[in-house]
């Protein structure tokens, strides 16, 4: 019986498949397997073929030598990922899931630190990604906001995620928080509402504004008048119950509009209390997709899902286009039910997907 030493022993005097050796078992020409396994197929390699190259790849073991690329292309194939509290924080964590896909199938790998919104920690990280020579940057924040540009990443390739560079340069991916209020009041009105509060945040913040706005054209896209008595703006630590309380004994509304789903939960125990039956005597929909709260509420809440893996993915995506134009980022398969966006010169906002539950009326 062959032993473990024996084995690794045997492993090491395998000869190291080369593209030379690819391209003769898969019948194409070097050049052609060179354009495969690095990516740079795209418009050069029918599909075909290139599907034929890689699988060829695989089954013979090929390891791509990435020592040699990097000399080779003076490039390093790491992209620096900068997080305030993302990479901590599960909820937010599918950002850098996101991320991490897109770039393995464009052969690239993320070197990701996490800086607690500590500005001197993150200028020493940054300094740390390039000692190993990263490639470009991508810096995400864990909510919408405009952020100022550490003066450490300037002149090298950035993405901004999750937020919005303040002198509207560098390209950033974000929600689009007034498209997701738009398509919550019209889910409503869709469902029949006409009544319809609006249960947000008295926190100034740019969803607040931007959802806000969305409410308020999709009332007037539907005829419906606005009306500020239906605007309840809270803070989850103080007045969050007590005007949920009101809304129901009040305003009495036949659809509800929620900030984000920890909101969404006052409501649910208001209606709770008064025996109001949510998706039978009133529609509810939110913001978020938290599956802490999504998974426990009874009904099931409908609510629109921040796009936190899209952004990664989409970031990862515009920093390789901007490090190398024939990195074939457009060839990566994405859902259009995942990613719509609508670009505005650098700034990508990103639409939120409906999650259909049992909180709206049928």
């Amino acid at each position: 019986m062959e032993s473990a030493s024996q084995s690794r022993q045997a492993d090491k005097a395998k000869p190291l498949i080369s593209i030379k050796d690819i391209a003769k078992e898969a019948g194409v020409s070097i050049c052609t397997v060179s354009l495969v396994m690095n990516n740079k197929d795209r418009n050069r390699v029918s599909k075909a073929v290139a599907q034929r190259v890689r699988e060829t790849a695989q089954s013979m073991g090929y390891k791509p030598n990435s020592v040699a690329r990097t000399l080779r292309t003076s490039r390093s194939y790491a992209l620096g990922f900068i997080t305030d509290e993302i990479a901590t924080t599960p909820y937010a964590g599918r950002v850098l899931v996101g991320a991490q896909e897109a770039a393995r199938k464009l052969g690239y790998i993320l070197l990701t630190v996490n800086t607690g919104n500590d500005r001197e920690l993150e200028n020493q990280e940054i300094a740390a990604l390039r000692q190993y020579r990263v490639d470009g940057f991508l810096y995400a924040m864990m909510y919408h906001r405009v952020v100022e540009i550490p003066a450490e990443l300037e002149g090298s390739p950035t993405v901004v995620v999750d937020s919005e560079d303040e002198n509207r340069k560098i390209p950033s991916i974000y929600p689009d928080d007034e498209m997701a209020g738009y398509d919550a009041t019209n889910r409503l009105i869709q469902a029949g509402c006409k009544r319809i509060v609006y249960y947000g945040s008295s926190i100034t913040i740019i969803a607040q504004g931007e959802r806000f706005a969305g409410y308020r054209r999709a009332l007037a896209d539907a005829g419906i008048p606005f009306d500020e008595q239906l605007v309840v703006n809270v803070e989850e630590a103080t007045n969050a119950a007590s005007e949920a309380g009101r809304v129901f004994d009040e305003i009495k509304p036949d659809g509800i509009f929620c900030f984000n789903d920890v909101r969404a939960t006052f409501i649910y125990e208001a209606a709770r209390e008064r025996s109001v039956g949510i998706g039978t005597d009133v529609s509810v929909i939110s913001i978020d997709n938290q599956p802490l709260i999504t998974d426990v509420l009874k009904p099931a809440l409908t609510t629109l899902e921040l796009p936190h893996y899209e952004m990664g993915f989409e970031a990862v995506q515009q920093l390789v286009a901007m490090i190398d134009d024939e990195a074939a980022t457009a060839s990566l398969a994405r859902s259009e039910d995942s990613i719509r966006h609508s670009e505005n010169g650098p700034m990508t906002p990103l639409r939120c997907r409906i999650i259909e539950r049992d909180s709206i009326v049928s």
